[in-house]
């Protein structure tokens, strides 16, 4: 499992992430406080405060083509 924060600031953002993040296999959540969600979810998404980085967890050692995808996203 790997575990990363991100910043999706803008609705662009959001849109470009679940594009990327739905054309591979993994499963992979994203957590703001309590809440989780489904990070393939672009409404499970919009739930979340994005005014703050949140947590995305994948659920897969070998991933890191997606993660190369999303470093545009990742912080920190």
């Amino acid at each position: 499992m790997k575990t990363v924060n991100i910043k999706l600031s803008l609705t662009e953002n959001v849109k470009a992430f679940v594009n990327i993040v739905s054309r591979y296999p993994y499963d992979v959540d994203l957590r703001a406080g309590r809440h989780v969600v489904d990070a393939k979810s672009i409404l499970g998404i919009f739930s979340l405060d994005l005014s703050k980085p949140v947590t995305m967890e994948v659920y897969a050692d070998h991933c890191d083509d997606m993660m190369e995808e999303i470093k545009p996203f990742i912080i920190g």
